[in-house]
């Protein structure tokens, strides 16, 4: 019997791909008269080259070899769309999102991984998540939370202000402290759950996981573009089984990260969950005293009638969801903006004072939420990182059925033909180039590639304006737009400006020398080694001197 099933099942992988295969061959579009590189691979196209953790030149190459529409080679011989065009991105992004949704292996990895989350959900399900989150993120709740994003900076300062020893600057690694930090900010505000203090080297399992889950996931080379075909040979009941089979390290340690992912979300929901029935007085007792993001979705969830109501598998989804999105992007855009700062002393000058001034102003005591959001050097230099480095720079999508896509600009074919719009075919992947459009020069100026914060301080290139990019967040794509727009970016928002505000206004921050590695990924991160196997980005970290 069991035989017959691994039989029928293998017949049923084999048919799909080849109808994948051969399709793609003999169906030919407008995507074929696309300008692209050549590729590489008739099993993996340019997939590797795409999650190359060295591929940042690959990336950049595209835009500036082929232009912002390119033909891109996917899996067996398939066409893929590579494009940061404006007008093609708003109807990827907003007019027809319901159609570029998506991909079936990024909603099949999130599921396996996160659970039944934002990140796994389509449509009108994930519009129905997105409702009963909003409300979590609202600048009253951001306003509520500032006392609390502070009370944690001020751990991290004593916890770093004990290492530097005799005042002088000492090697610190802050990529371990942003991500500690970014995790319990999250831990507190969003789940009511402390991960550790600041002050001690503790280590938590959950914590673990996560921030080992994107140096994982890149160290397997995009075999996530395979799960589809992965379930469509293998039955359910028997894919962990076998997963656990595969002789790759990478996807073994994947499977341990998901277990503990989901046992852990689920002793931390039930937890909270018994508090919240306990009432107001037990909530009191726990972290965040029922103010954390989960106790507020908690107490939504059973006000709403039972048809609107989230079930608990998307609840604990949910948890780990936005703890793993809210904790890896912040904590390697503060690293990434740290970094830049330790490169640019003279920026870092000005804005440490800025802040030392808007504290003086303060008493001496914190700047409050609304003082603190408008600091304008301080927003420049954050908007300036988001800019140049996007912490998270894959945005792929797949096509829903057949559509034409409408660009800004024609294109010439390699017919000599000019295309002013491409009939896309149903199931082409398409990745937008998020990096392309922050740094395209035809936008931005001859010095897009720059980072430079007082770009920010003046009106915006016309040609910026002019473009209408469709993301959420200061003309840039870094949190991408529409409904499927990073829900979270006003709390990352508000944490890097309150982090950045104490380390600025107590520590200098200097390179050390040694070569450090930004790695492309789901989440891109520096690594002391070219293979990126340690994560880590070691300063020099001194203490700022006080005039008496």
């Amino acid at each position: 019997m069991v035989s017959h099933i691994l039989q029928a099942a293998l017949l049923c992988g084999t048919t799909w791909i080849l109808w994948k295969v051969f399709r793609g061959i003999l169906l030919k579009n407008d995507l074929d008269n696309l300008p692209g590189p050549t590729s590489p691979s008739f099993i993996y196209g340019n997939i590797r080259q795409l999650f190359n953790r060295q591929s940042f030149k690959f990336h950049r190459s595209l835009g500036e070899t082929y232009g912002s529409v390119v033909r891109l080679h996917g899996r067996f011989g398939s066409n893929m769309l590579y494009t940061f065009d404006p007008k093609a991105m708003h109807h990827i992004v907003i007019k027809d999102q319901d159609i570029f949704e998506e991909p079936t292996w990024f909603t099949r990895l999130a599921t396996h991984v996160l659970g039944v989350g934002l990140f796994a959900t389509l449509g009108d399900h994930h519009r129905q998540q997105r409702k009963m989150l909003n409300p979590v993120f609202s600048i009253k709740h951001m306003r509520d939370m500032t006392p609390l994003f502070y009370e944690i900076s001020h751990k991290l300062r004593t916890a770093i202000q004990s290492r530097v020893r005799d005042a002088r600057p000492t090697e610190i690694d802050m990529l371990g402290w942003m991500g500690r930090t970014a995790l319990e900010l999250m831990g507190q505000a969003g789940l009511g759950y402390s991960f550790g203090p600041l002050v001690a080297d503790a280590a938590d399992e959950y914590g673990t996981a996560l921030k080992n889950l994107v140096p994982t996931i890149a160290r397997a080379r995009g075999m996530q573009q395979f799960i589809p075909v992965f379930e469509a040979i293998v039955p359910a009941g028997w894919r962990h089984t076998v997963a656990e089979l595969i002789p790759v390290p990478a996807l073994k340690e994947i499977i341990r990260i998901t277990d503990t992912l989901r046992i852990r979300s689920t002793e931390i929901f039930k937890a909270k969950k018994a508090a919240l029935l306990a009432g107001d007085e037990a909530l009191k007792q726990q972290v965040g005293e029922g103010r954390d993001l989960i106790s507020i979705l908690l107490k939504a969830n059973m006000a709403v009638s039972e048809e609107d109501r989230m079930p608990e598998d998307e609840l604990i989804g949910q948890m780990s969801t936005l703890t793993f999105a809210a904790m890896d992007t912040t904590s390697n855009a503060l690293s990434l903006t740290l970094w830049r700062l330790a490169q640019n002393p003279q920026v870092q000058a000005k804005l440490r004072q800025e802040i030392l001034d808007a504290q003086e102003a303060h008493g001496g005591a914190d700047i409050g939420y609304d003082d603190l959001v408008a600091l304008p050097y301080l927003d420049a230099v954050c908007r300036e990182t988001l800019r140049i480095h996007v912490p998270a720079p894959f945005g792929f999508r797949e096509v829903r059925k057949d559509i034409v896509l409408p660009l800004s600009e024609p294109v010439r074919g390699k017919d000599g033909r000019m295309m002013h719009e491409l009939l896309v075919p149903k199931d082409t992947s398409v990745f937008v180039g998020i990096n392309a459009s922050n740094t395209n020069p035809a936008l931005w100026g001859e010095d897009a590639y720059k980072w430079k914060p007082e770009r920010w301080l003046q009106a915006l290139p016309d040609a910026v304006l002019d473009a209408k990019i469709p993301g959420v967040y200061a003309n840039l794509m870094t949190f991408w737009g529409g409904g499927r727009a990073c829900i979270g970016f006003k709390f990352s928002q508000l944490e890097m400006k309150v982090v950045l505000a104490v380390l600025i206004s107590t520590f200098t921050f200097e390179l050390t020398g040694k070569p450090i590695w930004w790695n492309m990924a789901g989440v891109q991160y520096p690594s002391a080694d070219a293979d990126g196997e340690h994560p880590g980005l070691p300063m020099k970290v001194g203490l700022v001197k006080r005039e008496s």
